[in-house]
């Protein structure tokens, strides 16, 4: 049994990938702009989400090392890793799709702002993952977004980028909660 071929080897090296990844997307947030007299910042939530994640793939590292050192025969961890073909394996690419659609998320999320965005990200991983019936998908990808934008931008003053939706704000902002 190679050690390098078990799946205890494939998540130490996911973990060190992802605190990679993550370690980026941390540093990252210490860029955003701080908004004056506002409460909760709008690095909060991605910095409290980036830390979860860390935590959660230090253990993963923690765990794949102490298994690789006391790794039997017998340890369903020390069965070969399967191999992941990108071609034949429609989870690997829906996963691959779904990181392109984010990386889209976040080209556009300031021109055409949050809720729009939101709105095509959420339909498009609903149409994925199987939901076909358009009522539900219309209402989810439309009032889910609307919604946590109006909770993070009147209940905990951050303000999210409507883009093009920016009449909204306006007409939100007339009306007095």
């Amino acid at each position: 049994m190679k050690k390098t071929h078990t799946k205890a080897f494939a998540n130490l090296i996911a973990s060190i990938l992802l605190l990679c990844i993550e370690g980026w997307a941390l540093f990252q947030t210490y860029g955003f702009k701080v908004v004056k007299k506002a409460t909760v910042q709008p690095a909060a939530f991605p910095q409290i989400m980036c830390v979860g994640m860390i935590i959660f793939t230090v253990i993963l590292l923690i765990q794949s090392i102490i298994k690789l050192i006391s790794m039997n025969e017998d340890d369903p961890l020390a069965e070969p890793a399967a191999s992941i073909n990108f071609i034949k394996n429609k989870g690997v690419l829906a996963g691959l799709f779904v990181i392109l659609l984010c990386v889209l998320f976040v080209a556009f999320f300031d021109s055409l702002g949050y809720v729009v965005v939101g709105m095509l990200l959420c339909g498009i991983i609903m149409w994925l993952i199987g939901k076909r019936n358009i009522v539900e998908l219309l209402l989810v990808s439309i009032l889910v977004p609307l919604g946590m934008w109006l909770v993070f931008y009147k209940m905990l003053s951050v303000n999210i980028p409507m883009g093009v939706l920016q009449p909204l704000r306006d007409l939100v902002d007339m009306i007095h909660f």
